[in-house]
């Protein structure tokens, strides 16, 4: 299925910074709550499937690519402002997409 460039244009993909990474036991499927910096969008809240390849502990201080223009969406008792994009390994686990080079929070994609 084809979209059109208006359709993309529509799409805010943004770099963020995570701030916090916890886990999310209410999830079910194990999951972090994340809090990313956007810089002048603010910091926002996600829940993100990504406990196979990373620990919380490694998560802050990454940067992250993620749709910051979706509606909220209430997960269990967590409400998710943004989603963390990643793509699916061989064995189904997700890897993030980040950029390769530091890049300023809120930077968003052209």
């Amino acid at each position: 299925m084809y979209i059109s460039w208006n359709d993309f244009e529509k799409i805010e993909l943004r770099v963020g910074t995570i701030t916090d990474a916890v886990p999310f036991p209410e999830a079910r499927k194990p999951a972090y709550k994340l809090k990313i910096d956007f810089g002048e969008l603010g910091v926002k809240k996600s829940s993100a499937q990504i406990t196979d390849l990373y620990t919380a502990d490694e998560l802050v201080g990454k940067q992250v690519i993620a749709v910051v223009n979706f509606p909220p969406k209430q997960i269990g008792p967590f409400i998710s402002e943004c989603l963390v994009t990643g793509f699916a390994n061989e064995n189904n686990q997700i890897v993030l997409a980040i950029p390769d080079s530091k890049l300023q929070n809120g930077a968003k994609l052209l």
